[in-house]
């Protein structure tokens, strides 16, 4: 009989882009996340200064160099972002699964992505403009932790139970 994964709680950060904001998603893509039982235990609008975007994609231009950088930027500062921290098992990898992949048209459906956008990367580098893929979720433990300590001070996340957590199965 195979070994079962223990699930373990865990907390990351989502950032509902300007695009999903514009378009009007950010009910439809947080009602995502509550029907996969994640609870959100922060959550904040805000709109992102360079300052600000530095800090948050710090490693993006030396790993993908100044250009998307500089595109990731000024998309991500055109509008407000919904941040969420969401917690639940194994919630990381659990918001990457529903978000899909970092290219929309790669993103299989049934995904945030895949049903609500289309953008590939070579229509974008063709328009000379970021991915616009509706939103960003941390990729690992050291990210989501990084993450959740710049966008929330530790009196803007809470503690409660739902009803799902109070249910005994």
């Amino acid at each position: 009989m195979a070994e079962e994964q223990v699930q373990t709680v865990e907390r990351t950060l989502v950032l509902l882009k300007p695009d999903a904001l514009v378009r009007g998603f950010d009910g439809k893509i947080i009602q995502r996340f509550e029907d996969a039982t994640l609870k959100i235990v922060g959550t904040k609008m805000k709109w992102m200064d360079a300052d600000f975007t530095r800090r948050h994609y710090f490693d993006l231009e030396e790993r993908l160099g100044s250009e998307v950088y500089n595109l990731t930027a000024t998309f991500m500062q055109q509008g407000p972002v919904i941040a969420l921290v969401l917690e639940g098992y194994d919630a990381i990898a659990t918001v990457r699964k529903i978000v899909g992949s970092t290219y929309p048209n790669q993103a299989p459906a049934g995904t945030i992505r895949g049903d609500y956008s289309h953008m590939s990367s070579g229509a974008s580098a063709a328009a000379g403009k970021a991915v616009a893929n509706l939103i960003h979720a941390s990729g690992n433990k050291e990210e989501a932790a990084q993450e959740v300590e710049l966008w929330f001070a530790k009196d803007e996340l809470f503690e409660y139970k739902t009803l799902a957590e109070t249910f005994t199965y």
